[in-house]
């Protein structure tokens, strides 16, 4: 390896380069790959940052970033738009995986910098051939950052709070809209409305709450139990362990010197070996195992909020006018609910909109009819 450190500036240049190219094809896609390439984006910038770094301090001039592709990558990104990412991710993988060495003889290069690299073929593997491996409860499987590193895959949410108010504004959105719509439907007192929208704003938000507190409490309680389970073979069987997590880095492509060393080092602090172990062997995330007590109250909160917009013009309405305002308020929640969820979840806004107003107004709409049809048939409204 050459000591000269005009090296530094082919590193610089490579690194930038894929920063642009991984930003510019993150806006040809959705969802999960999007925000992968989005996140190697961001690896590959810390990565450049370093190099810099390396460049100021032997005291060589700085280039400043280019604005444009080369040549070559624009290539691939017009190919990405034209026929889809697919069409480029083999080329990528393919491009990683010639790079993945790069840093193997390069003293200056940070620990954990080559195994960077590496993952990035390896995530690009997974967009190619299995993009729902990208992200499992929350989290990547294969992870492309190491523990500590503060850059997370996706949005963060460790306790799941704000999954469950999201989705728990949409639940009680829907439910109770429809809930009202139907005593409405069926020419129900205006007093009647009001209150059976009030039982099931209350019964519902409760009923969340209590079962997302078991839900996320019983997951909590086994992913405890399997990182225990963890920690004492790390102390029974901590060669067996650090054999395990070498096999587990030479099985991604790292080499089996560069797996060891690594398995070493890790191993030589109980702390980052049981927090390694548990990511890399089950999966699981020390730092994100959820808070039940959060996770109720959000979906108790939220499950009100989404709840409420149909019963608030009966407070103050009556008749046609309440129902035409419930009716109004709830297609503006709905909106902006699906809105939101798209826009947490990588998905197309319209499309989030769409599929909220179409499962929320049709159970608005069945119930109704079943409304006005139990009214016809009784031949009296309730109230």
């Amino acid at each position: 390896m050459s000591q000269d450190p005009k090296r530094f500036l082919g590193y610089l240049e490579a690194e930038r380069n894929a920063v642009l190219l991984y930003r510019a094809l993150a806006e040809t896609t959705d969802g999960d790959r999007r925000e992968a390439l989005l996140e190697l984006a961001e690896i590959e910038e810390h990565h450049a940052a370093h190099w810099v770094e390396k460049l100021q301090e032997y005291g060589i001039p700085v280039p400043p970033a280019p604005l444009d592709l080369d040549p070559n990558d624009a290539g691939l990104l017009a190919r990405a738009r034209a026929a889809g990412l697919d069409g480029v991710l083999q080329v990528l993988e393919d491009v990683e995986g010639a790079a993945s060495g790069m840093y193997d003889e390069e003293p200056e290069a940070p620990l954990g910098m080559s195994d960077d690299e590496r993952a990035h073929a390896e995530a690009l593997r997974l967009m190619r051939e299995d993009p729902s491996k990208l992200m499992l409860q929350g989290r990547a499987p294969h992870r492309v950052l190491r523990p500590g590193d503060g850059e997370k895959w996706h949005r963060t949410d460790r306790s799941g709070s704000v999954r469950a108010a999201v989705f728990g504004i949409s639940d009680g959105l829907v439910s109770n809209t429809a809930l009202v719509m139907g005593f409405a439907g069926a020419d129900t007192a205006n007093s009647t409305v009001l209150f059976a929208g009030l039982a099931g704003l209350f019964a519902g938000a409760f009923s969340m709450a209590a079962g997302e507190y078991v839900s996320v409490a019983s997951q909590r309680d086994l992913f405890r139990r399997e990182i225990q389970m963890e920690a004492t073979e790390l102390r029974d069987n901590p060669a067996e362990e650090q054999k395990e997590l070498e096999l587990i880095y030479r099985a991604k492509g790292i080499s089996r010197e560069i797996a060891a060393q690594t398995a070493a080092q890790i191993m030589s602090d109980p702390k980052m070996a049981l927090e390694t172990l548990a990511r890399e062997e089950l999966g699981l995330d020390p730092d994100e195992l959820g808070s039940p007590v959060k996770v109720a109250i959000s979906s108790f909160i939220s499950f009100a909020v989404g709840a409420s917009f149909v019963v608030l013009p009966y407070f103050f309405l009556s008749g046609s006018a309440a129902l035409i305002a419930a009716i109004c308020l709830s297609l503006l929640a709905m909106i902006i609910v699906g809105a939101t969820v798209g826009r947490l979840s990588g998905r197309n806004v319209f499309f989030s909109v769409g599929r909220q107003l179409m499962w929320g107004v049709g159970a608005a709409a069945v119930t109704f009819g079943i409304g006005k049809i139990v009214s016809a048939v009784t031949g009296a409204s309730i109230g």
